[in-house]
């Protein structure tokens, strides 16, 4: 299991996150939803490494990882896809693939999980050798997705998945992240289009400026009120 316990996080002086608590497991997609600024992005920076905490513990299987560097994250088997996808433009698909599994010696592994990606976005096998700063930006996501898994990991945190791609692009997408899921990786999505998030997920948060607002279980949170009102335009 993956726990998030008690965790502060300040800019500063500045609060971005209070007495937070979350759990997931592997067979779980869990969802992280809220306005602009409400703390999602820097939650999972912090559960990934990149964002000290200032009290509060990150726990997998009862170990914790807070003040583990951020590639000892992702050896412990949590990989982030990052907001705005962060690749290398200059670099091609394959390049870019490759360097998710940076922690990896064995050639035969990387090219098994290379092929594992191509085969979960074949259209990946056919671009590999292009720059990856010329697709679209929804191929672009994949090669993120898929830098990502990569590392192997057992937990895969996603930050804004459909920011910036068109309507039908972000249906393609959710889809993805079910299919990513089915492969035996417990997915945490940060995401602000709640409605689409909710179709897929199995339990969800929801932050306001910093604070845990409320939980529940997909069925909870489409039964709230506040969610609907909030989020759904209901």
């Amino acid at each position: 299991m993956l726990e998030v316990t008690d965790l502060s996080v300040y800019y500063g002086e500045a609060r971005a996150l209070e007495d937070i608590s979350i759990t997931m497991d592997q067979g779980e997609v869990v969802a992280v939803l809220g306005a602009n600024g409400a703390g999602k992005s820097t939650l999972v920076n912090t559960m990934a490494g990149i964002i000290p905490a200032r009290s509060g513990q990150v726990l997998l299987d009862g170990a914790p990882l807070q003040r583990l560097a951020s590639h000892k994250v992702v050896g412990e088997g949590i990989a982030l896809v990052p907001e705005g996808r962060m690749l290398f433009n200059q670099l091609t698909v394959a390049q870019n693939l490759k360097l998710g599994a940076y922690s990896l010696d064995d050639r035969s592994e990387i090219g098994a999980l290379q092929q594992t990606v191509y085969d979960l976005f074949p259209i990946l096998h056919d671009r590999r050798d292009q720059k990856a700063g010329t697709l679209s930006g929804g191929q672009q996501q994949m090669v993120a997705i898929g830098r990502a898994l990569m590392a192997r990991p057992r937990y895969l945190l996603m930050d804004e998945p459909s920011l910036g791609l068109a309507p039908i692009i972000v249906d393609d997408m959710f889809d993805l992240i079910v299919r990513v899921h089915e492969m035996g990786i417990g997915v945490l999505v940060v995401e602000q289009n709640v409605a689409r998030t909710l179709e897929i997920c199995d339990r969800g948060y929801v932050l306001e400026q910093g604070t845990l607002a409320l939980s529940g279980t997909r069925e909870e949170l489409l039964g709230s009120s506040a969610v609907r009102e909030a989020y759904l335009a209901m």
